[in-house]
């Protein structure tokens, strides 16, 4: 170790004797510029940091023997002496904070050179900056080129959009157009198929009225056809196979007639009947459903639901009603299921759906409104003559007023008797006193009523003598146990009283007076004229004659006891014996008068 030092020591003072005065004064010259360039920038410290770096990696190289040290080491002594003369005029220069550098603030002439130094500094930032502006300059070209180049851009897409809108605008009127064009194509050919429709219509009817003559004349000739081909002709046969018992021909030649699918009621109901009787209602209806599936004709579709039962057909014919209001035929077959030979017996609510669907039938007889539903017009003079007679024997059951329940109140010391009476037979029968409230039942008597042979409800019921006037509401239950009503009647127990009173004078009269009555010669008694008093307002009298000179004097009505004759009252009056008769009139409190009645003494 001591000969390696030996021998380092030897190798670096050969080295400062040959190098050192000449590396020395090149690292003083340089760390002098780079003073007096200071204000250009850092350049001392540039210079000590480089020459610092290049003194390690020279010295890293000759410990690690990758080169010779004899060659090496005057490198080393050079970046040594630079970095340490650089390193310390850079570190004055931050200790005494000199921006112009340390020699400049010594040495004026240096201080001039640096001024010269500047003029080039700033002639180069004079260069500097017109670059800059130039460049400035160069990118706003750039920018405006860009500005023109987007908005050329936008101008061609607005352009191509407006190009495109244009397009878009055509094709929306050829739409238009289109749609437009189409529209009046859908009217026209809705106004062709209404034309269509009516035309087929028209040639419908008319071939039902030629069918109907057809069949007219084959009938007045009798005798089945051999080789039938019309709808007339299979409809012949098969009512002059019907007629002979040959029931399968019958049959046959029906089906035949259906498979023309002609819009007439009197085959397809003649048919039915045909077939009820061989197969059943539920064979027919399997017959006719099959038919009505396949065809158009609404007769097919209606007799077809005629094959149902009961409340099922009835709710059937309703809704064909409703689909095909104008159906004439479907009104006399509603009236039939309301008839009582359907029923056995009627209720007012059958009579009245009876009427009104037989008046609504017989409503299309004008202008021949029903005849194209038939081709033997012998069945349609039946209908026809059927619902006429049946309207006159219902009478004017459609009328409402006249079918209103009727209550009749009867005074007693006791209260109020009411008596109901209805207008058709009842299996219930309830109340109510007033606008609101729970109903009342009359409950049932103990005696069946011949008419329901059910029990019959008791047709009256009761209420207090302090009963004020309101309004009583009636219902019943009919025979088939549908609810009627309520009708509300009004009760007055004042006109109650009188009107009652007066029914029973009126038809008790031959009461009103009594000659000599218990032996009581020449006395004249009119106690029940005096008892049913609340309904008088004046009665007068005559003796021997009519003049109704003379007038009886009534104590007035006690509503609370009106039957009860005052005890200071005297109900008789005397008279002589040339007295031979009386004649009497009686006044009512309603304002009308009795006849004068005449009373003779026996």
């Amino acid at each position: 170790m001591s000969e390696i030092a030996t021998g380092t020591t030897s190798l670096l003072r050969a080295s400062l004797s040959r190098t050192g005065k000449w590396a020395a004064s090149f690292a003083f010259i340089s760390g002098a510029v780079g003073d007096v360039l200071n204000p250009l920038g850092p350049f001392a410290a540039y210079i000590a940091l480089g020459a610092a770096v290049a003194a390690l990696i020279i010295a890293v190289a000759m410990v690690l023997r990758l080169v010779l040290a004899a060659k090496a080491m005057p490198a080393l002594i050079f970046a040594t002496s630079a970095a340490a003369i650089a390193g310390g005029v850079y570190g004055i220069q931050q200790q005494t904070n000199s921006q112009n550098g340390v020699v400049a603030s010594l040495v004026p002439a240096v201080a001039e050179l640096q001024q010269s130094l500047g003029i080039v500094s700033q002639k180069v930032a004079k260069i500097e900056k017109t670059v800059t502006e130039t460049q400035k300059t160069v990118e706003a070209i750039k920018k405006s080129t860009d500005t023109v180049a987007k908005t050329t851009e936008e101008i061609a897409a607005a352009q191509k959009q407006q190009t495109a809108q244009g397009a878009e605008t055509q094709k929306t009127v050829d739409m238009v157009k289109q749609t437009t064009d189409t529209l009046a194509a859908g009217q026209e050919q809705q106004q062709a198929q209404v034309e269509k429709l009516q035309a087929t219509t028209e040639q419908v009817a008319a071939s039902i009225d030629t069918i109907a003559k057809g069949f007219a004349q084959l009938a007045a000739q009798g005798g089945a056809i051999a080789d039938p081909k019309r709808p007339d002709e299979f409809y012949h046969n098969a009512r002059v196979y019907e007629l002979a018992g040959d029931m399968l021909n019958a049959r046959r030649s029906y089906l035949a007639f259906a498979g023309f699918d002609v819009d007439a009621v009197d085959p397809y109901t003649r048919f039915a009947t045909l077939l009820r009787v061989q197969d059943g209602k539920a064979g027919a209806r399997e017959v006719f459903g099959s038919l009505a599936e396949k065809a158009k004709a609404p007769s097919l579709k209606l007799v077809h639901l005629l094959q149902f039962d009961d409340a099922q057909r009835v709710d059937k014919l309703n809704a064909f009603i409703a689909a095909n209001p104008d159906y004439a035929p479907a009104y006399f077959l509603l009236a039939q299921e309301f008839s009582e030979d359907r029923l056995g017996s009627q209720t007012l609510a059958d009579k009245r759906s009876e009427a009104q669907a037989l008046a609504k039938f017989v409503s299309y007889e004008q202008d021949g409104g029903l005849l194209k539903y038939f081709i033997d017009q012998t069945q349609l003079a039946d209908w026809l003559d059927r619902s006429r007679s049946r309207l006159a024997a219902l009478g004017d059951v459609l009328d409402p007023s006249r079918f209103v329940p009727t209550l009749t109140p009867t005074r007693s010391n006791a209260g109020w008797s009411m008596t109901i009476s209805l207008p058709e037979p009842a299996t219930a029968i309830s109340w109510r006193l007033g606008d609101s409230g729970p109903f009342t039942d009359t409950g049932l008597m103990a005696l069946n009523d011949q008419r329901t042979g059910k029990p019959m409800p008791n047709p009256s019921f009761e209420l207090p003598d302090s009963t004020a006037a309101a309004i009583i509401a009636i219902k019943y239950l009919d025979i088939r146990g549908r609810e009627t009503g309520p009708f509300d009647i009004r009760f007055d127990p004042d006109s109650a009283l009188q009107q009652g009173n007066k029914q029973i004078l009126d038809q008790f009269w031959t009461s009103w007076i009594a000659f000599d009555a218990g032996g009581n010669r020449g006395l004249v008694y009119f106690t029940q004229m005096l008892s049913f008093r609340c309904a008088i307002k004046a009665v007068h009298y005559s003796l021997n004659g009519t003049a109704l000179d003379k007038e009886i004097k009534m104590p007035p009505c006690d509503a609370k006891d009106p039957y009860a004759i005052p005890s200071d009252y005297q109900p008789y009056f005397k008279v002589k014996d040339d007295v031979k008769s009386m004649a009497v009139q009686v006044t009512y409190t309603d304002g009308t008068k009795s006849p004068v009645r005449e009373y003779k003494r026996q």
